[in-house]
């Protein structure tokens, strides 16, 4: 166990790997080494936004920026699940070839596993666990499901919302959902028709929620030839320095707490256990649902 302590607190790549895969599939023990771990204030930046916005594009390209500035960086994309082995769908070391053998990056694709908000359920000790073996940058990809993606707001220190200028017509639609959530927007693909009143529209919507210390900067990006990255990047980071301290923080970790407290209590429910003892009671004519979970309480 302490060799693979010092493993993952010295980046090693298979140690971090093995611990991954220890935690998401619960191996008795994990919780264990999770309480010994020394976690950094590496900052975790949150990439969300509708399918086909071009998020794993835009990684790419900030990972290729941030890997020539010799910073250590790793990425966690959560991706559909595939409905016969529960496993990700998507090979992330397909989509960002170009870098998967740096030895400066480390890359994990998750599976959704079902979950509505856009992340997995085991992300959080996932992310510490990155934590801990002190990155400079850790990129969080949802999985591009839409409007329910606000679990990223529990997650990371910085949310980036991406947007097509496609999405213009929708944009009334759009900020009742993720746009509360974002602390960056960025306008992919700008150079499309339509980009320039699209622009107008966040900026305006960016002006709407506005706090007395940040209003959501809106970033023209072509992710596909790296052009607005160096803006993006440092957007990032004033927006880093107002999320070190404060109430948002603190609220995060509550959240974050809430949500580790809820797994941690369920984790001896399965649903394949539910279903088959639904099975057997559901049709009675005196079944009610709310007598049924007593036993669970």
């Amino acid at each position: 166990m302490q060799s693979l302590i010092a493993g993952i607190q010295h980046a090693d790549m298979r140690s971090l790997a093995r611990f991954i895969s220890w935690i998401e599939n619960d191996v008795p023990g994990y919780e264990t080494i999770l309480a010994q771990l020394q976690f950094h204030a590496t900052p975790i930046i949150g990439i969300t936004g509708p399918p086909g916005a071009g998020k794993s594009t835009l990684i790419n390209a900030l990972v290729a920026s941030l890997l020539n500035q010799n910073k250590r960086v790793a990425i966690v994309a959560v991706d559909p699940s595939s409905p016969f082995n529960k496993g990700a769908l998507m090979g992330d070391r397909l989509r960002m070839s170009e870098h998967y053998l740096h030895p400066n990056l480390f890359i994990r694709s998750m599976a959704s596993r079902g979950s509505l908000g856009g992340l997995a359920p085991k992300i959080f000790e996932v992310c510490d666990v990155l934590r801990a073996a002190q990155f400079d940058y850790i990129l969080i990809e949802t999985v591009g499901v839409g409007q329910s993606e606000v679990e990223i707001a529990a997650l990371a220190d910085t949310t980036v919302l991406v947007l097509v200028p496609e999405a213009g017509d929708d944009i009334q639609t759009i900020k009742s959902g993720v746009m509360e959530i974002a602390d960056i927007f960025v306008l992919n693909k700008s150079d499309r028709e339509g980009a320039a009143i699209f622009e107008k529209n966040l900026t305006v919507l960016a002006h709407q929620y506005a706090s007395k210390d940040w209003e959501n900067p809106v970033i023209k990006t072509v992710a596909s030839q790296y052009i607005g990255l160096d803006e993006l990047i440092h957007q990032i980071h004033l927006h880093q320095q107002l999320t070190q301290k404060g109430e948002k923080k603190i609220l995060l970790l509550s959240q974050k707490a809430m949500m580790l407290i809820k797994a941690m209590r369920t984790k001896d429910i399965s649903m394949p256990d539910l279903t088959s003892e639904l099975s057997l009671v559901a049709n009675n004519s005196d079944f009610n649902l709310y007598r049924f979970i007593e036993k669970y309480k």
